[in-house]
């Protein structure tokens, strides 16, 4: 579905393609993406295991950053922060 993200640094609005209610516990971005949509990335002090589908810790991947966004969607608005991830090399 359509949900609207916005830079919390610039206010642009962007329109995006979002997936609710996958089943995640938490809000991803890839770092690629959020680059590209010229989005300000927060390093985190402490990076964050990543957890597989099966609850394992995945060996490969930490997440080093996060960005703060607006998101909007039907008359609703919130302010988060997404966990960046990295692209699958």
């Amino acid at each position: 579905m359509k949900i609207g993200l916005e830079r919390i640094n610039t206010q642009e609005e962007i329109t995006v393609e979002a997936l609710l209610d996958s089943g995640a516990t938490g809000l991803v971005i890839s770092s690629k993406f959020a680059r590209k949509q010229g989005f300000k990335l927060k390093k985190l002090e402490r990076p964050m295991h990543v957890r597989n589908v099966d609850g394992l810790l995945n060996k490969e991947e930490l997440i080093e950053h996060t960005v703060e966004v607006n998101i909007y969607y039907q008359g609703y608005r919130e302010r988060t922060e997404i966990d960046v991830i990295e692209e699958q090399k």
